[in-house]
């Protein structure tokens, strides 16, 4: 079995330091790129680790991504994980970078970072026992292939912007009746459920409108970031030099989607884990309890939102599964 690695990138929102370079920087004009629920500190992280050594123990090594600050009761010392701050392996004239999309889109220059790994954002986490081949088969990334139309429906949203720049790469590099037709059992496989639909529905026009992502813990390789890179290296510069999320900026998703058109993947079921809108989705507290999925996202979408009783009735239902200190915690 190949050795697989866990990337997390993590930020505290509430520290100070953070906050005063952050306001240095922030642009003159103000989006929803720059809002505060992009950077809240849920205080979860603990069961993140649990998780990670409750159901996932066979992980080769850990790789915790941080602008510099590091939780109190961090185990730093531990043997299986790697503290990263941003300039270990982000070029000095892209930081200080508040972008998620900048900080993954480097992940492969990571010292020692193994060929597969997957990447969680610090709202992902896993609930229920895992295996190395819910991630990888004989070196491929599991995922799901499903079309979908790329859509919006707030004007200033910057994220359609990036999912139609991922699509602009990705249709001038490949044809998409080309995909379809060599990989037709790995884009219609009855594991997509009804999601399958939409793919059909979609397959026969020209271009790929866009894929639905499941918001879940991302399998990469770093031999598709080096390839993507070396492809489109004008487009991922262009995103290095946003500070915040951006109407130019790519996403990590398009080294998964990259893989999807070459076919370079196994296919996965869609009910593998499941993304929770917080505050919009109350089955999100039985889920994690009961444990339907391998792993879940919690994302934090609404700037409204009563977030310390949705803090505290999502630690209530972390501590059902997973209410022991992990190796990873100090105290």
């Amino acid at each position: 079995m190949e050795q697989i690695d866990f990337v997390i990138t993590w930020v505290d929102g509430d520290d100070p330091a953070w906050q005063a370079e952050k306001n240095r920087c922030l642009p003159e004009r103000q989006d929803n790129g720059v809002t505060d629920n992009r950077f809240r500190e849920w205080r979860l992280l603990r069961y993140w680790f649990r998780g990670v050594e409750t159901y996932a123990p066979w992980v080769h090594h850990i790789y915790f991504v941080t602008w510099g600050h590091i939780p109190p009761w961090l185990h730093t010392a531990h043997p299986k994980m790697t503290v990263v701050n941003h300039r270990d392996y982000i070029p000095e004239a892209y930081l200080p970078t508040f972008n998620s999309n900048v900080i993954e889109l480097f992940l492969h220059r990571i010292p020692g970072l193994a060929e597969h790994f997957v990447l969680f954002n610090d709202d992902m986490f896993l609930t229920a026992p895992t295996r190395p081949e819910d991630f990888f088969v004989q070196g491929l990334p599991c995922e799901s292939a499903i079309l979908q139309v790329l859509n919006s429906f707030v004007p200033s949203d910057v994220f359609p912007h990036a999912m139609l720049n991922n699509m602009a790469i990705i249709n001038s590099k490949f044809d998409k009746k080309e995909v379809l037709r060599q990989n037709w059992r790995k884009f219609y496989t009855p594991r997509y459920g009804n999601y399958l639909i939409g793919t059909l529905l979609l397959s026969p026009f020209r271009y790929f409108s866009s894929f639905r992502d499941l918001h879940l813990p991302t399998s990469h390789r770093k031999s598709t970031f080096a390839e993507v890179w070396d492809y489109a290296e004008e487009e991922l510069l262009r995103c290095a030099r946003q500070r915040f999320r951006s109407r130019d900026d790519v996403t990590h998703w398009l080294m998964k989607w990259w893989n999807l058109c070459q076919g370079t993947f196994v296919p996965r079921s869609a009910k593998w884990g499941r993304c929770f809108e917080l505050g919009l989705d109350s089955e999100v507290y039985s889920a994690i309890s009961g444990q339907k999925y391998h792993a879940i996202c919690l994302n934090d979408s609404l700037e409204q939102l009563d977030f310390e009783e949705t803090r505290r009735r999502l630690q209530r239902e972390f501590d059902v599964i997973l209410p022991r200190r992990s190796g990873f915690e100090r105290y």
